[in-house]
């Protein structure tokens, strides 16, 4: 059974940075594309970033220029790096990878920025 972990997350300072990774295992296949949400208290979840099989990135407008996806396939590892990061990029993130055609989301892992 494929199994996704999140590790990264944690207590920053405004304009500080942080990377979150997701790493699958227990996978028989690539990933093919993948995705970032967040989700804050009260919220609804909301994406991102996203990036496809064949690389290509698209990010939601509140965070482009300051936050960036990559990937690993041979450690089977999605990463996202964060800068700049501001108090409403508070929130839990979340990994969702897609392999075989299947949708897979990782634990979450919260991220907490203070002004």
């Amino acid at each position: 059974q494929v199994q996704l972990v999140e590790s990264g997350g944690g207590l920053v300072q405004a304009g500080g940075s942080l990377r979150v990774s997701c790493a699958a295992s227990k996978i028989s296949a690539s990933i093919n594309a993948m995705a970032w949400y967040r989700q804050a208290p009260g919220k609804q979840r909301e994406l991102v970033a996203t990036m496809t099989n064949g690389f290509a990135t698209n990010y939601a407008d509140f965070v482009k220029g300051r936050f960036t996806v990559s990937r690993d396939n041979a450690k089977n590892t999605v990463y996202l790096q964060m800068n700049s990061l501001k108090p409403e990029d508070t929130a839990a993130y979340y990994c969702n990878l897609h392999i075989l055609g299947t949708s897979y989301w990782g634990q979450g892992t919260q991220v907490t920025v203070s002004s």
